[in-house]
């Protein structure tokens, strides 16, 4: 099946607009007239139309087709302009905004592939608003001269009867960008421009170009620095000076008192009922005594050990320990007001028992053997730097 150049317009689609970001950075113009050259490179991209390219193809009698796009590209400008003033150039240059296409597989079996390249020259006026001395705003608008060469190859059951297409042309082109000088004579700076495209069979579309570039300045000088004049400093008389009165030092301060531990064991019992990690009433009024004897004191640190005693596995009392610990931790936090970052809660399972080895015979969580091990069931709290 062959496909006319018309129809081949419609399948090759219209180049549209990609919203870019501007470069979040700042840069100006040099203040000075003059003339100047530079360069920018960056990424050029379009949007290829995949529906009307399908609608193409369907119209010559093909039932669908798999499109992918390549849609960008590398692109560059060599340009050269005159400064006026501060606020107004004149800029012409070349360009070649690059490569794009696309690669359509079609159902009967076959392929189409486009491709189009676009290079030209441009003359564009071109505004700078200083922010700073060195900090600039740009904004430019031209014409661009463009020639658009395409490429199309049909295997299978798509034929092209125009497989090089081109097309010359001068449409619109406007940009903005930012601007750093280094120096009077060198700057950087980053552009986003859009290049109105005849694409070679029939469609108008828009490229951008995000660049980022150098500029150089012909004959520019670093400012002359203004001349001071000398004025001599005004001629004092001295007179003798007045007696002066010298205190006697005050005393040294008193040393600061030595620094102590304090360290607390609580019964888990009076804290927790059996095998719980909730703090009881009575285990609160026991915290907030303790709390209340803090209460204006300097620490450096609280640490907080939850014990348990060895009836049970390890992995259960541990967690225990741990949960005991926590709840005493976040007792005084809410309840005493004192900072998290100043209380270290840890536990320790049964591993430092305070009963000794004998003292209480059995495996078996008897009634006995829990009241024997009651000793062993504490949260020790001890406040570390005290003063």
């Amino acid at each position: 099946m062959k496909l006319t150049r018309n129809k081949l317009a419609r399948a090759s689609g219209k180049l549209s607009l990609i919203a870019l970001a501007v470069l979040a950075s700042s840069f100006a113009v040099a203040q000075d007239s003059g003339w100047y050259a530079g360069a920018n490179v960056g990424q050029s991209s379009a949007t290829i139309d995949d529906a009307r390219i399908r609608s193409g193809l369907v119209a010559n009698g093909f039932t669908g087709a798999t499109i992918t796009d390549d849609d960008r590209s590398t692109g560059y400008k060599i340009f050269g302009g005159y400064q006026y003033n501060q606020y107004l150039a004149v800029e012409a240059g070349y360009f070649d905004l690059g490569n794009f296409g696309f690669n359509a597989t079609t159902v009967p079996p076959g392929t189409l592939s486009g491709n189009i390249k676009l290079k030209g020259f441009n003359m564009d006026l071109v505004g700078t608003l200083p922010i700073t001395e060195k900090f600039s705003v740009l904004g430019r608008i031209g014409a661009n001269y463009a020639d658009a060469s395409d490429s199309f190859v049909g295997t299978g059951a798509v034929t092209v009867t125009n497989p090089n297409p081109s097309k010359r042309d001068t449409n619109l082109k406007v940009g903005v960008g930012l601007q750093y000088a280094f120096t009077p004579a060198l700057a950087m700076r980053a552009e986003v421009e859009r290049y109105r495209i005849n694409d070679a069979v029939g469609n108008k579309g828009d490229i951008d170009l995000v660049s980022l570039g150098l500029i150089y300045r012909f004959g520019a000088k670093s400012p002359t620095p203004v001349p001071v004049a000398y004025v001599p400093p005004p001629v004092v008389v001295a007179q003798a000076p007045a007696p002066v009165y010298v205190a006697p030092p005050p005393p040294p301060p008193p040393p600061p008192p030595p620094v102590l531990p304090r360290k607390v064991s609580f019964s888990a019992d009076s804290l927790f009922d059996f095998d719980n990690a909730s703090v009881k009433p009575g285990g609160q009024q026991d915290l907030d005594k303790f709390a209340a004897e803090l209460r204006g004191t300097q620490f450096d640190v609280i640490n907080v050990t939850g014990h348990t005693d060895r009836i049970g596995s390890h992995a259960y009392n541990q967690k225990l320990s741990e949960r005991r610990a926590d709840a005493v931790k976040g007792y005084l936090m809410t309840s005493a007001g004192i900072a998290g970052d100043k209380i270290v809660a840890k536990g320790v399972d049964g591993a430092e028992p305070v009963t000794k080895p004998g003292d209480c015979k059995g495996t078996k969580a008897t009634k006995a053997l829990i009241a024997c091990l009651q000793p062993d069931r504490r949260v020790e709290v001890e406040v570390v730097g005290t003063r």
